[in-house]
């Protein structure tokens, strides 16, 4: 292919005119483009060169060597010399030699641009006659030999990443920024352009435009632009990445692992490992690994990413290189690895530097220096220019030529993709060539404290092995006997490596078993019911000493708190039957589960089964006993009944030796008033620790014991003063259940067919509001009530009772008169005569005043007369005594109030009545029907209920 050409310097005037004008063109080159090319080609001498130079002076200009990219997408390769002045004598004219590549076309012989760099095919003036020779192929000069490129990279050593990254942001953004290129020496510019061709891809390399000399870089086209440091500044302008490779070095770290990585292997002088750009940073750094070049931590991340998906692939020389590439250094490289990532800080490991660069500090993204070109730049992470790496980058995989961002952790990143490696060829290569990498993988998680791999001991040499042990044995045991790490994490994964390197560490045993216990029975992080860790119930499998020691201490604590052991390991799967002497913790794994919720069959018979569990009888070990009763009954007390088997099955020297006396003690004085298996449950206690109570459970256990006899044969006389004086001889606080079981059980065996008359006189003389209270409420219940509808003997008997000892107290006369109103008279009101017949028959057996007491009783209104003449209430000057009744008291007390409408009791409406006391206002008692008759008046001021009448008796 012939190359069209163009000529354009200041002529003499001619047919085209005189002047800066194109001087020799070929033929077919438009018009049109013409104009385009002078806008391309203008040449400004740099404004610190001498004004006018003479011969030797002019080789000294910088060259304007350019190749730039045309409106109809072609090229246009030129070169632009100053000459000095022009024909007519004027001073600033330059000479302009241009090749133009239609769209679609390359060089000859599929050459770069820059390797035309001062080529002989370049002319300095228009041929004589005006018309451009035949030029089928341009000849590289040879200035940019393989040396001379390796000795100016190695010159530039610290702003070779900055530039390759700035680079690779510029192909892969067609909106990035123009890289600004500042040198003293325009060939040095065109050096740093042939540096960036042979790190790209071939075709984005033929793409790149680029100027090594301008005078006005932002008035400048191409990609890359050179200028000297006298070029007009482009400082504070987001659209150039600027490199002033005259001032100080860069002092900013670089990020981007594949502008690192060029700039090593430029300095270590293999470009030629640059011949297969297109296969992506994974590939790269394989080759730049395999051929001896140092890497940075994420260039030997990609390299061990890209080995592990390629592996199968890999001939074995390879794999056995990268590997050693992988490892050189060995355990001694991974400490001084750790030693600087814990000197830099959780910082610097974000940031992806563990690694000095090739030289001074290590470059990242552009660069200025402070200066006029302006402040540092900092390019986004994007991925590696071609198609390959755009692949890599996307792969599932993670891709080997993805770049690592900022916040990234290299080490373990390095750590994960070894392991990786490793796992691909651990087997599949000899031991001798994938040990290396176990002990590297091993090492590196080790001394960095990054998750332990699980190795066994065919991926390791004996030597290997040895010299692990020998580097690891204090970090290993250190991290085993570390309380910040969680027990069953990482410390039982150093322990299988303690195991795998014959490191002893049995000294650390006991303290790991105890975290590890402690672990299990948390609630945090570990849940109940949620099976142990899959490392544990290894190491507990197979490790001996930890399964012991883990057990006895699991043993203690459930002896302590066995409830919440049982809970926590419900579901754990711990093989506690691989260790017979840990009773404690066998009977919590038998109880897990267990429905507590079953009758007092089922708990026993769970009680008995959890004390078979511990494999030993309470006798030879009363402590199993408590943490069976803990178990069985958690957070709960026995009933009595339970509590009485319980005694009586083991014996007290059993509980007393065990320490669950109290807990049978408390269960009687604790029981609910209705459990019918505490009075037996007291006589057995008073039996069996009879010289073992304090006075005030003695006191207690007698209330309990005498409640059960009341109403058998065994219940003696005087049963009020009987429990009252038990009670009174407590010395302490009688429990509150204890109370209300015996005056309940007083108050019921004194509602009896038939009750001695001296029993009912105690109850009124003693005054006791709780026993009067027991009493009131015995009568107002369900089974009271019931015999009264139906028994009318009873209804005579109950008449005779609540109608008898009027003004003993204030209390009785209280009690009885509610009785008497709220129970008895609704009831009696209801029979039928018949009924009433008999009942006045059982009363006129007792005399004549009973039944005309009954009669007068039972007459409408008639209630409140007949209840104060028989309590002797209502006299003038005699305070209103306190009662337990239905009413509300003015204050402080409450009763069952009748509503205020609608319903008729004893009282008659103050309105309707003369001479009694009217209520006060506000007041709600049981009122009257406010028609046809007159009731019984209103209580005193502080009453509710039953009224009395005024002084004297009232009238009617």
């Amino acid at each position: 292919m012939t190359l069209a050409q163009l000529h354009y310097t200041s002529a003499p005037p001619g047919p085209d005119g005189s002047g800066f004008r194109f001087t020799a063109v070929s033929a077919g080159v438009p018009q049109g483009l013409l104009r385009e090319v002078e806008q391309l080609i203008g040449y400004e001498p740099p404004r610190d060169f001498p004004a006018r130079p003479d011969a030797e002076q002019l080789k000294g200009f910088p060259k304007a060597f350019s190749f730039s990219e045309l409106g109809d997408g072609g090229r246009l390769l030129s070169r632009s010399v100053y000459t000095g002045a022009d024909y007519s004598g004027r001073w600033g004219n330059f000479h302009t030699h241009a090749f133009h590549l239609p769209p679609g076309t390359r060089l000859p012989d599929g050459v770069l641009p820059i390797t035309a760099w001062e080529s002989p095919r370049w002319a300095d003036v228009t041929p004589p006659d005006g018309r451009p020779g035949p030029v089928d192929r341009i000849e590289p000069s040879g200035l940019l030999r393989t040396d001379s490129l390796v000795a100016f990279a190695r010159s530039r050593a610290e702003w070779l990443a900055p530039f390759f990254a700035d680079l690779r942001a510029l192909t892969a953004h067609s909106d990035a920024g123009q890289i600004v290129l500042v040198e003293q020496d325009s060939a040095d510019v065109a050096q740093w352009i042939a540096l960036a061709c042979s790190v790209l891809p071939r075709e984005q390399a033929h793409r790149l435009t680029f100027t090594t000399y301008t005078r006005r870089p932002q008035q400048a086209r191409q990609q890359i632009v050179g200028a000297l440091p006298s070029s007009e500044p482009v400082a504070h302008d987001h659209r150039y990445r600027v490199h002033d490779c005259t001032g100080q070095p860069p002092a900013e770290p670089v990020a981007d692992t594949w502008a690192d990585l060029c700039a090593r292997i430029w300095c270590a002088g293999r470009p030629e490992l640059f011949l297969d750009a297109d296969a992506g940073l994974g590939r790269l750094a394989v080759t730049a690994l395999t051929a001896g070049i140092a890497l940075r931590t994420d260039a030997r991340t990609a390299a061990a990413r890209w080995s592990a998906d390629h592996a199968p692939a890999l001939p074995d020389t390879t794999v056995t290189a990268v590997v050693e590439g992988l490892c050189a250094g060995g355990v001694a490289a991974v400490r001084r690895k750790v030693a600087v990532a814990d000197v830099r800080g959780e910082a610097a490991v974000a940031d992806g530097h563990r690694e000095p660069a090739v030289r001074g500090p290590e470059p990242s993204g552009s660069h200025r220096r402070a200066s006029q070109w302006g402040p540092p730049s900092h390019p986004a992470a994007v991925p590696h220019p071609g198609s390959a790496a755009a692949a890599d980058a996307t792969a599932p995989t993670g891709g080997a030529a993805a770049v690592p961002a900022a916040g990234a952790a290299p080490v373990d990143d390095e750590l994960t993709a070894l392991t990786a490696l490793l796992a691909r060829i651990d087997g599949q290569v000899p031991t001798a060539v994938s040990a290396p990498l176990a002990a590297q993988v091993l090492a590196s998680a080790v001394l960095g404290r990054g998750p332990v791999p699980a190795l066994g001991a065919g991926s390791f040499t004996a030597r290997a092995r040895a010299d692990l042990a020998r580097e690891l044995a204090p970090a290993v045991r250190a991290g085993i006997a570390d309380v910040r790490e969680p027990a069953d994490g990482r410390p039982l994964a150093l322990l299988h490596v303690a195991d795998l390197l014959d490191i002893d560490c049995h000294d650390l045993l006991p303290d790991l078993a105890g975290r590890l216990a402690r672990a299990l029975v948390e609630e945090r992080p570990r849940a109940a019911g949620s099976p142990c860790p899959p490392a544990l119930l290894d190491a507990v499998h197979g490790h001996p000493s930890l399964r012991i020691a883990l057990f006895a201490a699991l043993d203690a604590l459930a002896a302590a708190d066995p409830a919440t052991v049982a809970r926590m390991l419900s579901g754990s799967g711990l093989p506690v039957g691989l260790e017979p002497n840990s009773p404690h913790l066998r009977m919590c794994v038998a109880a897990r589960g267990t429905d507590r919720t079953g009758g007092t069959g089922d708990r026993l018979a769970h009680f008995h089964d959890v004390l078979r569990a511990a494999g030993l009888s309470p006798l030879a070990d009363t402590a199993v006993l408590r943490t069976a009763l803990d178990l069985v009954w958690a957070g709960e007390l026995p009933t009595g009944q339970e509590a009485s088997l319980l005694l009586n099955q083991l014996g007290s020297d059993t509980h007393r030796a065990a320490g669950t006396r109290d807990l049978l003690i408390e269960a009687a004085l604790a029981a609910p008033a209705d459990d019918p298996g505490v009075p037996v449950l007291a006589a057995d206690l008073l039996r069996c620790f009879s010289t073992e109570l304090r006075p005030g459970q003695r006191a207690a256990l007698l209330l309990l014991e005498f409640a059960g006899l009341l109403g058998t044969e065994g219940e003696g006389e005087r049963w009020v003063d009987r429990v009252l004086a038990l009670r009174d001889s407590a010395g302490e606080a009688v429990p509150d259940p204890v109370t209300e079981r015996a005056f309940g059980a007083v108050a019921r065996r004194l509602l009896g067919r038939t009750v001695p008359e001296d029993e009912l006189y105690a109850l009124a003389r003693s005054g006791e509001p709780a026993l009067l209270a027991a009493y009131e409420r015995a009568g107002r219940s369900d089974r009271v009530g019931d015999r009264l509808r139906t028994v009318p003997p009873y209804v005579a008997a109950r008449f005779s009772d609540w109608s008898a000892f009027a003004g003993t107290t204030p209390d009785w006369d209280a009690t009885r008169t509610t009785l008497l109103t709220r129970v008895l008279r609704p009831i009696v009101r209801a029979l039928p005569a018949e009924d009433l017949a008999e009942i006045e028959a059982m009363l006129g057996r007792a005399g004549r005043g009973k039944v005309d007491a009954f009669r007068a009783w039972n007459r409408p209104g008639a209630l409140g007369r007949l209840a104060g003449r028989l309590s002797g209430r209502g006299r003038r000057g005699e305070p209103a005594a306190a009662w337990h009744g239905d009413v509300e008291p003015a204050a402080g007390r409450r009763g069952d109030v009748e509503p205020p409408t609608g319903r008729h009791g004893d009282v008659e409406p103050p309105t309707r009545r003369h001479g009694d006391v009217e209520r006060p206002t506000g007041r709600h008692g049981d009122v009257e029907r406010p028609t046809g008759w007159h009731g019984d008046v209103e209580p005193p001021s502080g009453r509710y209920g039953d009224v009395e009448p005024p002084a004297g008796g009232g009238h009617r």
